[in-house]
């Protein structure tokens, strides 16, 4: 074994193995007669686009071949692109112009819906023998319409829009719809909420002309005793229904995302199924996300959070609870059941994300898509789960330690580490396994995933933590981390870095502005002034600052003296600056402003704009010199040798 500086480590892993690694899988389902199972996956190499691949004779089969891609636009970050007939013919939002479109296995794609209308679909549901699905049309004062609808299937409806009926509507934003004989259950909520905050879900009857006229509320939204999201409703029964709620109370359940279920020929309210301290939901960034699905008789098989995931199987008329043994903890997300049947989405501490088929009686668990590590295990590093004290409570996170079994570092000296802050900020990080944390860890470099206060999976109070404290809750809770993982005699303090995109960014660069605990910096897409992403953001989050800060007007000092760029003498901290050049959240000009400010303060930073890219990097070269660009930039900040990567040119 040799010895060599922490960071220098030499590495198998090389940034393409994280571009082509792990797919990015957005759904999967059972479909037709003989249950074959099709699911969605981004193709880095081929300029990010989703294609519909299908398992035949236990090989990947592409049904959705190029330029095709199923993506959707609906509240920017779209979900639910794709659905399947019951004989198995393929519904999608073609992501170029986003109209809906129809396929059989051996054809071309048909459109359903017309062209340049400013029409927008997602949240695909087919149900009831009909096509269900969330409308986003852009009005002329460009600001979004919404509602949900049920588009033909024969084509009328691909140069006339009146032929896409309009069945609800009533609220800023919809999420799944869920139609049962003459009654559609689906979820609502309006600005200044997120779907996370209060959300409602509601139960209509259908008419004769097929539209909903009236609706009743019967859960979640802004009740007496505080905000109540709900989510996620599926039919157990012609008259019951099952959905997801976080309503406040003491014990088991107070505060987190339980399972309940209510007669609708009733008049009592909902009842809580097996309530637990733990999440069976999630921040609804996407549409068409699935924490649960009703098995056909009767049981449930769900998801259940607490820093890291667990399956359990739960028995509504036994009042049981059976957690399933799997090497799944983290993103796990239901897509399909069938039978016994369960199709999911998930990682784990010891297997990389993939795609799924579990069987709830047995017992087996098979990888359908990923799944298998790329390295041998050697190589991996594993998460342990720690806890820090911080201002406002606990601080949860999860640390990779160096890990190569070919080298050792020379005695005495302390890694580097690299701090990581997810987005939203309302994401959760699980300790799973990760070929992009492994990027790092396997040359030499600690790394740090941090839940700070806003993170979800840990309770409604924990999440709360961040109201009106957006810039400092998290960033105390982030240094808080660091400088904790430095005493436990981890870290070497004087080379603890920060990397965070879009909220992630955020804070980053207040952490930066605001603390000395970090040493370098990496922003990707990162918000640098409150105000103008308030101005320039889209409407999907044109309030969530409300929440996270505080309503314009009255808020705005504080939207000025929390912003890095509103006192940019406080950026002196070195920077790598990665942005989209089409990201409609985070605007290149943020970037450029904080590259801008950089500069007069004579800091060492660079800028990198990648052409093409929005919010979030999805084609393989993009994620090749983005990866290469941190890992120099580390080794120039930091001080050590980055063999194999090219070295990066700082301003």
């Amino acid at each position: 074994m040799s010895t060599l500086p922490y960071g220098s480590w030499p590495s198998p892993l090389q940034a393409s193995d994280i571009a082509g690694g792990s797919p990015r899988l957005d759904g999967a389902r059972f479909v037709g007669p003989r249950g074959e199972i099709w699911w969605s996956e981004s193709v880095p190499a081929e300029r990010g686009r989703t294609a519909i691949l299908r398992q035949a004779d236990g090989e990947p089969d592409v049904l959705l071949p190029a330029p095709w891609s199923a993506r959707s636009r609906v509240h920017e970050y779209g979900g639910g692109a794709w659905t399947a007939t019951d004989d198995g013919e393929l519904l999608f939002v073609e992501g170029s112009d986003q109209r809906v479109h129809r396929m059989t296995a051996d054809g071309e794609p048909v459109p359903l819906t017309p062209a340049g209308l400013g029409m927008s679909f997602g949240d695909l549901t087919f149900a009831e023998g009909r096509l269900w699905a969330v409308r986003e049309t852009l009005r002329a004062d460009r600001i979004p319409a919404r509602d949900i609808v049920v588009i033909p299937l024969d084509g009328s409806a691909a140069d006339d829009a009146s032929a896409i009926l309009s069945v609800a509507v009533g609220s800023g934003f919809l999420a799944y719809p869920a139609p049962r004989g003459d009654r559609l259950a689906w979820i609502a909520w309006d600005h200044p909420d997120m779907p996370w905050d209060a959300a409602e879900l509601r139960v209509g009857r259908i008419g004769p002309d097929g539209t909903v006229t009236d609706h009743v509320r019967i859960a979640g939204g802004r009740t007496a005793t505080g905000p109540v999201a709900a989510l996620q409703p599926e039919w157990t029964g012609d008259d019951e229904l099952m959905f997801s709620a976080d309503p406040a109370g003491e014990g088991p359940g107070g505060g987190r995302w339980n399972l309940h279920r209510v007669r609708l020929d009733a008049a009592g309210a909902s009842e809580p199924l097996a309530a637990a301290d733990a999440d069976t939901g999630g921040p609804l960034w996407n549409l068409g996300a699935r924490w649960y699905a009703p098995l056909a008789d009767g049981r449930v098989v769900a998801v259940r959070t607490h820093g890291t995931d667990e399956l359990v199987v739960l028995d509504p008329a036994g009042g049981t609870v059976e957690v399933l043994e799997t090497p799944l903890s983290g993103g796990i997300l239901i897509r399909d059941v069938r039978g016994s049947r369960v199709l999911l989405t998930g990682a784990g501490a010891r297997v990389p994300g993939g795609l799924w088929l579990l069987d709830v009686d047995v017992h087996t668990l098979t990888a359908v898509r990923g799944g298998v590590p790329a390295l041998d295990a050697a190589w991996l590093p594993s998460s342990r789960a720690l806890t820090f004290d911080g201002p406002d409570g606990e601080v949860h996170a999860f640390a990779y330690p160096p890990t190569n079994p070919d080298v050792t570092a020379p005695d005495g000296e302390l890694p580097p580490y690299l701090v990581l802050v997810h987005g939203g900020p309302t994401a959760h990080a699980s300790g799973e396994l990760s070929l992009a944390v492994a990027y790092f860890t396997s040359r030499g470099i600690g790394v740090l995933d941090v839940n700070y206060g806003g993170s979800t999976g840990y309770g409604r109070a924990y999440r709360e933590r961040l109201r009106g404290r957006w810039g400092i809750a998290d960033v105390a809770d982030t240094a808080a981390a660091a400088r904790g993982i430095a005493a436990a005699g981890l870290a070497d303090p004087a080379r603890i870095a920060i990397k965070g995109g879009s909220a992630g960014g955020w804070t980053v660069l207040c952490a930066v502005a605001d603390t000395d605990a970090f040493a370098a910096g990496i922003s990707r897409y990162g918000v640098a002034d409150l105000r103008r992403l308030a101005e320039d953001t889209h409407d999907f989050e044109a309030r969530y600052l409300d929440g996270l800060v505080g309503p314009l007007p009255q808020a705005e000092p504080l939207y000025v003296s929390r912003s890095p760029l509103s006192r940019p003498e406080t950026l002196r901290t070195p920077l790598l600056i990665l942005q989209g050049s089409e990201d409609p959240v985070v605007l290149p000009s943020q970037s450029e402003a904080l590259r801008d400010a950089l500069a007069a303060n004579h800091v060492a930073h660079a800028y990198v704009l990648f052409d093409g890219e929005s919010h979030g990097f999805r084609r393989a070269e993009t994620l090749v010199r983005a990866f290469e660009s941190e890992l120099a930039f580390l080794g120039r900040i930091l001080g050590f040798d980055t063999p194999g990567v090219p070295p990066i040119e700082l301003d």
